[in-house]
């Protein structure tokens, strides 16, 4: 959003009457679909100061820099943590299934996915958003470049119940994903037990600007999710 307001911004100030046209903003009610930026859009076209073809790429690149922003509207934490990121991972590798009794008798919902009927995986997604802004998550979520601080805290870790741990990070223009195997989460120093009194065998880890790098490791490409849950799979075997 911040590089758009300033391509406008910029804009704006070839008006002649640039100075009226702000203060026109300040007065403008907007109801949706319309606003400010239509508005703006609307007025720069018809003076002549942005052409069709630079307002369709000014559109164009707005939106290869917030294609996931969709991603943080999504109000409902279980609508986010398990619909969608468990059905953008399952899109991705389609080998995984949703764990049953019939496929593990001993099943009771301690787990996400499964794969090759044999690991089981627990998904845990995060939304990069400004730490030191008060404001709803669509509009403080970041781009992959910024460098705001954020803190993509993870809850209700439960190493013990899974092999494989797919985490998922959500930027305004990208989306990055890390596997680990079990025991490398609980050992990651990261990864703090007693999130909840009582709670025994489940804990958090925050995955924060200021510590990213050290998962790098970690790190898998979106085509290579199923190669790097089996590694992590072995990893998580080895004694």
């Amino acid at each position: 959003m911040e590089k758009l307001q300033q391509e406008l911004d910029r804009l704006i100030a070839t008006l002649p009457n640039a100075d009226a046209f702000r203060a026109s903003l300040d007065r403008l009610v907007s109801v949706y679909p319309f606003n400010d930026y239509d508005y703006i859009i609307a007025t720069l076209l018809a003076a002549g100061k942005l052409t069709r073809d630079e307002y369709v790429e000014l559109r164009d690149d707005y939106i290869a820099r917030n294609m996931f922003l969709y991603v943080f509207e999504i109000s409902a934490p279980r609508g986010f943590g398990e619909a969608w990121a468990q059905g953008h991972l399952k899109g991705l590798v389609p080998d995984l299934q949703k764990p049953s009794k019939k496929i593990d008798p001993s099943y009771s919902g301690e787990y996400d996915l499964l794969l090759d009927e044999k690991i089981k995986i627990e998904v845990k997604a995060s939304r990069a958003v400004d730490f030191d802004r008060e404001a709803p998550l669509y509009v403080k979520a970041l781009a992959s470049d910024s460098r705001r601080r954020f803190d993509m805290n993870s809850q209700q870790v439960k190493p013990a119940c899974c092999d494989v741990f797919v985490w998922i990070g959500v930027w305004r223009d990208v989306i990055r994903y890390w596997v680990l195997a079990s025991k490398e989460m609980m050992s990651n120093r990261y990864y703090s037990t007693g999130q909840h009194r009582g709670n025994i065998g489940e804990g958090q880890l925050h995955l924060k600007d200021d510590n990213i790098h050290v998962f790098s490791a970690y790190e898998a490409k979106s085509n290579g999710l199923a190669d790097a849950i089996r590694r992590a799979y072995e990893q998580q075997k080895k004694t």
